[in-house]
Order: structure tokens, then sequence, then C-alpha cells
């Protein structure tokens, strides 16, 4: 059984959404701000959808100071998710109003229930990766020790112009 801190813990989340993505994003940042003190977000990156046809993300990160622990967290998350129409029936790469993920929790790497999995393999993806550099440049994921800032900077996509255009003006406020 693992057990997890009892005090505060910094999570790293991975927002997204492909239905009504401007309403269902705008709706979870209100629901981290009514639920934490502390929450900062990154601006929004609209990507292709990845392993599926259909409508473009948009993605963003976010940061939290949570009283929960990791999987306390997932379960909150998910039920985030489940009120905003999230359809956990059907293939695991589909359209969806809501996804969020926690991608690091302090320093913590651990597996849980619900896909928990801490660090996330989507770290891999730059639709994950972008956004939290933006929020996290010097936090260190602690699979492969490097920076944020370090594996966006050995990222396929770091060159693309398109990461570089998005990130000042696609921000939803809260």
């Amino acid at each position: 059984m693992t057990h997890f801190p009892k005090s505060t813990g910094r999570a790293w989340l991975s927002l997204g959404s492909n239905i009504a993505p401007e309403a269902n994003l705008r709706a979870a940042i209100s629901a981290l701000h009514a639920r934490y003190d502390n929450v900062v977000v990154s601006a929004l990156y609209r990507t292709a959808a990845v392993g599926f046809d259909g409508p473009d993300f948009l993605n963003a990160a976010a940061g939290i100071d949570s009283d929960l622990d990791p999987q306390a967290l997932n379960d909150w998350l998910h039920a985030l998710e489940d009120a905003y129409g999230r359809d956990r029936s059907g293939p695991r790469f589909g359209n969806r109003p809501l996804d969020i993920d926690i991608v690091f929790y302090d320093d913590l790497i651990l597996e849980g229930s619900g896909h928990l999995q801490i660090p996330r393999d989507e770290l891999r993806d730059a639709f994950v990766l972008k956004p939290l550099v933006d929020l996290a440049p010097r936090l260190v994921d602690p699979r492969s020790g490097r920076t944020l800032a370090q594996l966006w900077k050995a990222h396929p996509e770091h060159d693309d112009p398109r990461w570089a255009q998005q990130g000042d003006t696609s921000r939803i406020p809260a």
C-alpha cells in the first residue's frame, strides 16, 4: 500500500478539451479557483487531436497547492470531468469535454487506481510539456532528473513556430 503525504503538496495538472473547449476549460479553471488558493494557469494552446480524428483540442496547464493526497486529488478531478460530461465507456482516445491529469505531485513517482500515473507519460507530448514549461521551467522531472525547460529544449517540436505564436494570446480568464 502506498502512503501519501498528509500536508499540502504542489500538483501540476494538464487540462484539455475538444468539445466546447473554451466553455469547458473556463469552467474547469473556475472550479480549481473555487476549491484551491494559489492556482496558476498557463496560456492555452490549440493542437490537433492525437490518436484519433476529431476537432482540435485546447490545452493548458495549472499548478495548485492541494490538501488532497494524489489519489484523492485524482478522484476529485475525475468527478469534475464527469460533471462536464466525460464518458469513460468509449475508446481511450476520443473526443472529450474535459480531460485533467496530474502530471506531477511534488517529486513523487507513483501509480494508482483511475489511471493515476505520476509523472504522466504524456509529458513527452508537446501539448502537455509546453504549457507546463510556461509555468514551471525549473521544475525537475523526478524520472529523468531534467528540468522542464531542458526537456522542452530537447523536444522535437521545440522550434515549431506555432508554439511561440500561441502562448500570450489564448489565455482564458478565470
